[in-house]
């Protein structure tokens, strides 16, 4: 388990077992262009994102609202909605 590993990581693991989350800064996840415009460029290395890279999967209890709000109008998805639209993306 890396120190990026989210701490709630036994509760992801049972609704979300096939996810890893971990905790980045919006600058390192390197996020859409789409969400990033809805974001102001001083958050970008303040603010956290708690996600699954890989899936566009994010974890909004550990996301700044501002960035989950912007990862919403986005391809991204929060996780319970991608639990709930089936899991796009894993077969």
């Amino acid at each position: 388990m890396s120190s990026r590993t989210c701490p709630d990581w036994p509760d992801l693991m049972e609704i979300a077992p096939e996810l890893q989350f971990k905790h980045y800064t919006v600058a390192e996840a390197q996020l859409p262009a789409d969400a990033l415009m809805k974001v102001s460029a001083e958050q970008l290395s303040d603010v956290a994102i708690c996600c699954d890279l890989d899936r566009n999967v994010f974890y909004a209890a550990h996301t700044d609202p501002q960035v989950a709000d912007a990862l919403r109008q986005s391809h991204w998805f929060e996780v319970q909605e991608w639990i709930a639209a089936g899991r796009p993306g894993t077969s």
